[in-house]
């Protein structure tokens, strides 16, 4: 037998993995554009050529066998490598090139204002941006590092480790000072809801910052505001309320530089500590570069 006969029928290894990670033919072909029948096909496919079963099919869902449990960590292993070797080659083995990843708001609101110090004291290193609004729908094999906000211990991305670059930090209801020019100041919370125009962000990722929660969480009387903007984009509302369109709930440390230049402004005095924090995600697993050594070592004692 050649060394190429040995291998097992590599197209199936994918699906192999994504099903026995998330225990489900369904959701695996979700993530791999593929339907479950197609799924299923490749998982039989590779069941006949090992000899034997790889899942238990129960009536509550999918189990790998103990000879599936060991055949998915060496194939999770072996894929999670060849992926990292692969994106380090298509980056032209340049090692100087550092790929963060961000959310288009926190790399335009935050980032971009943040790399002209990191890159005066790290000339050599050359940056390249990816902006992706759901860490959960991050390649671990396309960036390097990774800016979100988030919860700890709740919404855990796979496969990734998340280090708090702000310790603490609050959430407040923001406004532009020619928003206020053109619609008075706003008295309180009830006036805020009758008279003003609320920023909604209909985003299922952001649905632990609401304007509703943060009235209940502070003992504020809610009802639905009488006039409202309504996105599935949080920059794009962070845009609108830069250009006086209305009143939104952003970060204080986030948004520190507009506050100090009073671009923004604190619509009310009420503030709400956050329940995330803007943390520096890092590939588990992953060999760490020069740049990403700088990176971390900057961004965690600057911030």
């Amino acid at each position: 037998m050649s060394s190429r006969d040995a291998l097992p029928p590599l197209a199936c290894l994918r699906a192999f993995e994504a099903a026995a990670r998330h225990a489900s033919f369904t959701q695996a072909g979700s993530e791999l554009h593929l339907t479950q029948s197609a799924v299923s096909r490749q998982i039989k496919r590779l069941e006949d050529d090992l000899g034997r079963p790889l899942f238990e099919r129960h009536y509550e869902g999918l189990r790998l066998t103990p000879a599936g449990e060991h055949y998915f960590r060496v194939v999770q292993r072996l894929l999670r490598d060849l992926r990292d070797e692969t994106a380090r080659l298509r980056r032209r083995g340049d090692d100087r090139q550092l790929t963060l990843a961000s959310s288009p708001t926190i790399a335009s609101i935050w980032l971009a204002r943040q790399l002209p110090d990191f890159q005066r004291a790290h000339p050599h290193i050359e940056i390249r941006i990816l902006t992706v609004e759901d860490p959960h729908r991050l390649d671990l094999a396309e960036f390097d590092l990774g800016i979100y906000y988030h919860v700890p211990h709740e919404v855990d991305p796979t496969g990734l480790d998340a280090e708090a670059i702000f310790s603490h930090e609050d959430v407040a209801a923001v406004c532009s000072p020619a928003y206020l020019a053109r619609h008075g100041d706003i008295r309180d919370a009830d006036d805020l809801l009758a008279r003003h125009t609320l920023m909604v962000v209909e985003d299922h990722y952001h649905d632990w910052l609401t304007w509703e929660g943060w009235y209940q969480a502070q003992g504020l009387r809610w009802h639905a505001p009488e006039h409202s903007l309504r996105a599935n984009s949080f920059q794009l509302l962070m845009n609108a309320t830069l250009a006086g369109q209305g009143v939104t709930l952003g970060w204080t440390r986030l948004l520190e530089a507009d506050l100090a230049q009073r671009n923004l402004v604190q619509a009310l005095p009420h503030t709400l500590p956050s329940r995330g924090c803007l943390s520096l995600l890092t590939p588990q697993h992953r060999h760490l570069t020069e740049p990403m050594r700088a990176f971390r070592a900057w961004v965690l004692n600057t911030a």
